[in-house]
């Protein structure tokens, strides 16, 4: 059979990931110029192309890591056979000695297991090297979807339609409601796209810890999303409350 590939469409691009997030950069800086969300913005379009170089890297092997494995299993076969050469076995064959040969075999498999024991240490260095190096880059996403969350948790709609007069410890509200309707979308699209960054290394592993994390992400961003939401509902809700259908017929 043939190996499986892929159809367009069916795995998600880097590249339009990146194209959407610089575009989406672009709309919040020209909306709210200098504005902190637009500096998370610019931070975070930085970030995911790491993110989409490093995690189509995980797909690929370390070719220097292979190479001191290869070499690694090579002397080791090449110490044990120097070793059975070594042992005289005609004296052992002769007197029909099964203690000397039984201690000869010993030694070949004590060298054996030691020789596996290390090329598999190695072999999960290169797994290990890896996953590091993904949740690091996977918990710095998350960092972000915190960030952003942080930049909307003022952003109360109902205290903006209703007018309330600011007391001296309240945050500086000066959006209008449209301004705060745009604000909050950008936030919601902008933790929509932290997940999709973070399902690109998932799109190029199959390890269990990796794939957990890029979950959680995915879990938190749709929960962070979800609050984001019910804020645009209440906004909604509330203007047309205040502006009511005219009558017709």
């Amino acid at each position: 059979m043939g190996r499986r590939r892929d159809r367009p469409g069916q795995v998600l691009d880097p590249v339009r990931v990146l194209e959407t997030l610089s575009r989406l950069q672009a709309r919040i800086d020209e909306r709210f110029p200098g504005s902190g969300l637009a500096r998370v913005a610019g931070q975070l379009v930085e970030t995911g192309g790491h993110t989409a170089r490093r995690a189509r890297n995980l797909s690929r092997p370390y070719l220097g890591l292979q190479a001191l494995v290869a070499l690694v299993a090579a002397a080791a076969l090449s110490l044990q056979a120097f070793v059975l050469q070594r042992i005289d076995w005609t004296p052992v064959w002769r007197r029909n000695d099964i203690l000397a040969v039984t201690q000869g075999l010993d030694s070949a498999v004590n060298l054996t297991v030691l020789s596996a024991g290390a090329i598999w240490f190695l072999v999960g260095v290169e797994r290990r090297w890896k996953r590091a190096r993904a949740l690091r880059d996977l918990y710095r996403l998350r960092a972000f979807a915190h960030v952003v969350d942080m930049h909307q948790l003022t952003k109360d709609p109902s205290v903006v339609l209703a007018g309330a007069r600011p007391t001296a410890s309240s945050p500086p509200r000066v959006m209008s409601e449209p301004q705060l309707l745009r604000y909050l979308d950008y936030c919601s699209e902008m933790l929509a796209l932290i997940s999709k960054l973070a399902a690109l290394y998932a799109a190029h592993t199959r390890d269990v810890e990796v794939i957990s994390a890029v979950n959680d992400i995915e879990e938190l961003t749709s929960n962070l999303g979800r609050k984001i939401w019910q804020k645009i509902t209440i906004l909604s809700q509330l203007r047309d409350a205040d502006d009511p259908p005219a009558l017709t017929g």
